[in-house]
């Protein structure tokens, strides 16, 4: 019993020592709205794969096409739910993230040279180790609401 004490006693150190650790401002969301941020960081580092793919195949028309995909216009589609509930300046830099993938198509398209387009993409990247070095994401309960259970969804 003692030792199993000692181990609860540690395990709970262990846990407070790794929340002081973490400074990151906290980004306090609903669950539907993490998924939905999740799914988003998910599409852009898919896309940036892609991207790297086609730039090896030296198929500036492909980087471009999935540079677009990721642009402004995938921006729009998505974010209007998340505008009040997210920091200014998280969305500013999400925001740059799809602008930038908005020029590396432009750029791709009528400059057709490879090392600008990595050196763009290096850039972008840069803004998405910011934001992971800057923010955290934490769940917290929604209440639910009766009447509206089951007319409640989310357009993403």
């Amino acid at each position: 019993m003692k030792k199993m004490l000692v181990f609860m006693f540690g395990l709970v150190a262990v846990t407070t020592q790794a929340e002081d650790l973490d400074k990151r401002q906290v980004l306090a969301i609903t669950e539907s709205q993490r998924v939905h941020i999740l799914e988003e960081m998910r599409t852009l580092l898919a896309g940036t794969q892609k991207i790297l793919f086609s730039l090896s195949e030296e198929d500036m028309a492909a980087v471009a096409q999935h540079a677009r995909s990721l642009g402004m216009h995938m921006a729009h589609k998505t974010e209007d739910h998340l505008k009040g509930t997210l920091p200014k300046e998280f969305m500013q830099l999400g925001m740059s993230v799809h602008r930038d993938f908005d020029q590396i198509a432009l750029d791709a398209e009528s400059l057709k040279d490879s090392k600008h387009t990595l050196r763009q993409l290096s850039e972008s990247m840069n803004k998405c180790m910011a934001c992971h070095a800057t923010y955290q994401i934490q769940t917290i309960q929604q209440p639910v609401k009766r009447n509206q259970e089951s007319s409640h969804h989310m357009h993403c």
